[in-house]
């Protein structure tokens, strides 16, 4: 469920004061643990270490990006593979070529 418009988006005002201290086009990445705000204009071309419950995953924020939350962009799952016959087959194809 979406927030209210009349609220508007929510963005960690921390965040916000870190993104504003650096100049446009700096690579310097910057942790955050806030996965729930939204990614606004004003964070576009910077590098962001998202926090996904065990360590921060870069993320490079780009214009299509905003509107999305941080949180999107760092999986907490981790999708490791279906087991069976079937899939060490596949993965030796794969091996081979």
């Amino acid at each position: 469920m979406s927030r209210s418009l009349k609220k508007g988006p929510y963005v960690d005002e921390k965040l916000l004061k870190k993104v504003q201290k650096l100049k446009a086009g700096d690579k310097t990445v910057i942790k955050t643990w806030a996965r729930n705000s939204t990614i606004s204009p004003e964070m576009v071309s910077f590098s962001f270490g998202i926090h996904n419950g065990k360590k921060h995953i870069e993320v490079f924020i780009s214009e299509d990006m905003v509107g999305h939350k941080l949180g999107e962009f760092s999986p907490t799952k981790k999708f490791v593979r279906h087991g069976g016959k079937m899939q060490k087959d596949q993965e030796k194809k794969a091996g081979q070529k």
